[in-house]
């Protein structure tokens, strides 16, 4: 399915949520594509027009409802390959997926054109109430040619991060330079509990992976029911915050927001 030429790209879904077009492969990260997950409900319309052509992979960071959604799943062409942290097999397997690769920080898959990287993030390893447990992660994407022909990021290649949900550790630096980080700059109510980044964390996790873009994402998508009115400061403005801290703690960082549904190309 993957496809070569037509530039790299990345479209803000919404939450984790994002379609990546890097070197002609497309990767569908967290999905959760639905108006209300429990006490949820999603604040911004659903862009479904994004998803519309089928992708090459969908990688799911860890195990809790609103990264690892059934329901979403079940809107998957089966064709796609799952990637999910090791543990986590079972749940998807048992919706038809025919690809389903477990992995663990370190490991490394190749999809299409594209190696995946495995890295560890610092978070909850649950599924609540009462599941398995599997320990969370983020991915590290890179063109494989660009991965054979050099040790480390340069100007001429792409190294992107997609963080899942992780609070600030010490591996951070291990996974520098970069050329995107794709990092999360809150979470779904009013307050953030713990292996989460707030706005400043989530520049200090910037400054940490030297990135040369970030774009903020977990912000703007759902919010408990009855209480956007009273917090639409928190739907708003984290991403911004996060643009200014990171102009403090990684000022050779660009950093670009996208309102959930929108989309940024970026060459390639």
């Amino acid at each position: 399915m993957s496809e070569p030429g037509g530039g790299d790209r990345v479209t803000y879904v919404g939450h984790a949520t994002l379609l990546l077009r890097l070197a002609g492969t497309r990767f569908l990260t967290d999905p959760l594509l639905t108006e209300r997950l429990l006490h949820l409900r999603r604040q911004v319309p659903l862009a479904l027009d994004a998803l519309a052509e089928p992708v090459d992979a969908v990688l799911i960071s860890h195990l809790h409802h609103d990264h690892l959604h059934v329901a979403s799943l079940r809107r998957i062409d089966r064709r796609a390959t799952m990637v999910v942290p090791r543990g986590a097999a079972g749940i998807v397997g048992a919706l038809g997926f025919r690809d389903v690769r477990e992995l663990e920080p370190g490991d490394e898959l190749v999809v299409g054109a594209v190696t995946v990287t495995a890295v560890h993030a610092e978070h909850d390893d649950r599924r609540h109430p009462g599941g398995p447990r599997a320990l969370p992660l983020g991915y590290v994407l890179q063109p494989t040619a660009e991965r054979d022909g050099a040790s480390e990021a340069s100007d001429g290649t792409r190294r992107w991060w997609f963080a899942g949900d992780t609070d600030v550790h010490d591996g951070l630096p291990e996974l520098a330079p970069l050329d995107l980080a794709l990092v999360p700059v809150w979470g779904w109510g009013p307050t953030l509990g713990d292996g989460h980044m707030d706005p400043v964390a989530a520049a200090r996790a910037t400054a940490l992976v030297r990135a040369r873009r970030a774009i903020p994402i977990h912000w703007g998508t759902y919010f408990p029911t009855g209480l956007a009115g009273h917090y639409a400061d928190r739907l708003r403005d984290p991403p911004h915050e996060f643009a200014r801290w990171a102009a403090e703690l990684a000022p050779a960082c660009a950093v670009s927001v996208l309102e959930p549904g929108a989309s940024l190309s970026l060459g390639g």
